[in-house]
């Protein structure tokens, strides 16, 4: 008997209340609107408040997916957790009044919707859990030096979630197969190096700001999301022309384009709202997700393809077939 698959049954999305828009920052920082707009994609960005943290977004996202429903266990996809101790995720499980429920945290930063995906369906194909929701929730700007130009006009905060169940493999709504990947040796690309065990933070703000080697990482964003799109449609048995749509990291829209391009898609096959959001890392593809089937851009029967680039280095993709989310439970 197959193992059972993980399958979509509920999705949700929270933003912060404060939009923050490309004027505002080209008031205090050597930037225009166009120059972010013609480089990025984005217009406004969701910047949380004092009382908005990573779990409170995670909160929302995760009782909009729920629907008054339950979960066995709560994977949240998270690089800015409330604390570095312990995870966030159990804070989640029990504000959403999901009991004793396993909970826990990965960190795979901007690929970690994917990564957590995969580690749901492990949880649901092993016969661990019957219902697991999967949340990608983060306050990235906390980690932004806000007088950076390069990286300030870019990321903004939010969450999305996904409720799955357990199901069979070819039903619309079953995720997978997956690839994923990581490459350590280029970590220093994009990361935040104090604060953890190997340096621990001081005095210097910079200690706590994002840095980014923005040329190298559009670079390798494009040719690994590429290079696993190809792998994960393969093994799925899908030809890049059966996608209907194509929901990527939200980076960069140039990243987008320039992916799909390299894939041999068309351009109206490319899923965003990243001029509404910015880049909102691991919350990007749920959110991109959510905001598609509520604007009609996915419907029932669509073939979905993700894929995700992010710090670590890390990246992976999978597949769907867009359900029903109206008649499924």
């Amino acid at each position: 008997m197959p193992a059972p698959a993980a399958v979509l049954t509920g999705i949700g999305s929270w933003l912060p209340t404060t939009v923050l828009g490309n004027d505002e920052i080209a008031a205090r920082l050597d930037t225009t609107d166009e120059w972010i707009r013609t480089r990025t994609g984005i217009r406004e960005r969701r910047v949380a408040g004092p009382d908005e943290s990573t779990v409170d977004l995670a909160v929302g996202a995760g009782r909009e997916a729920l629907a008054g429903g339950s979960a066995d266990v709560v994977v949240l996809a998270t690089s800015t957790p409330d604390q570095p101790c312990p995870a966030s995720a159990p804070q989640v499980a029990a504000r959403l009044g999901l009991g004793t429920a396993a909970a826990f945290d990965v960190n795979a930063v901007c690929s970690g919707f994917v990564y957590a995906l995969a580690t749901a369906a492990g949880f649901i194909a092993g016969g661990i859990a019957e219902r697991v929701l999967v949340i990608g929730a983060d306050t990235f700007t906390t980690l932004i030096d806000p007088e950076d130009r390069t990286t300030v006009p870019i990321f903004g905060d939010g969450a999305g979630a996904v409720l799955l169940r357990a199901g069979d493999a070819d039903e619309p709504g079953a995720f997978g197969p997956f690839d994923l990947h990581s490459e350590g040796e280029l970590a220093d690309l994009l990361w935040v190096e104090a604060g953890g065990a190997r340096r621990r933070l001081s005095d210097q703000p910079s200690d706590r700001f994002l840095a980014m080697q923005g040329t190298a990482v559009f670079r390798h964003a494009c040719a690994r999301m590429a290079e696993s799109s190809r792998t994960v449609l393969e093994r799925a048995g899908w030809m890049v022309g059966d996608v209907d749509r194509f929901v990527g990291h939200q980076a960069n829209i140039r990243i987008l384009q320039a992916t799909a391009k390299q894939l041999g898609m068309p351009a109206d096959a490319v899923v965003a709202n990243i001029d509404r959001v910015g880049n909102t890392s691991a919350a990007s593809i749920p959110l991109a997700l959510a905001d598609a089937r509520a604007d009609g851009t996915l419907v029932a029967g669509h073939r979905v393809l993700l894929s995700a680039f992010g710090a670590g280095l890390t990246w992976g993709s999978t597949v769907l077939r867009w359900p029903d989310l109206g008649q499924l439970s």
